[in-house]
């Protein structure tokens, strides 16, 4: 059964892997973002997609615990 679930999560991560790998050839368009007038350098969009994706991981569980820590304190009424 150990086996059978070693086998079956580097099958997971190899398409991952795959999936990834194909995302970023394919979008190896260079591209720059302007807001409120701040320009950045010339970049493909898959970093960009990337970047946003690693930001988004990283403030919502940053989110969610704020979210739970505000839920258990008891109001003063």
């Amino acid at each position: 059964m150990r086996g059978v679930k070693r086998v079956s999560l580097v099958l997971v991560i190899l398409a991952l892997v795959l999936v990834t790998l194909a995302f970023v050839l394919e979008n190896q368009q260079g591209v720059t973002l302007s807001f409120l007038g701040w320009s950045t350098a010339q970049l493909p969009v898959a970093v960009f997609i990337t970047l946003a994706l690693i930001a988004g991981m990283l403030i919502s569980p940053l989110l969610g615990a704020m979210i739970r820590l505000a839920g258990r304190r008891k109001p003063i009424l």
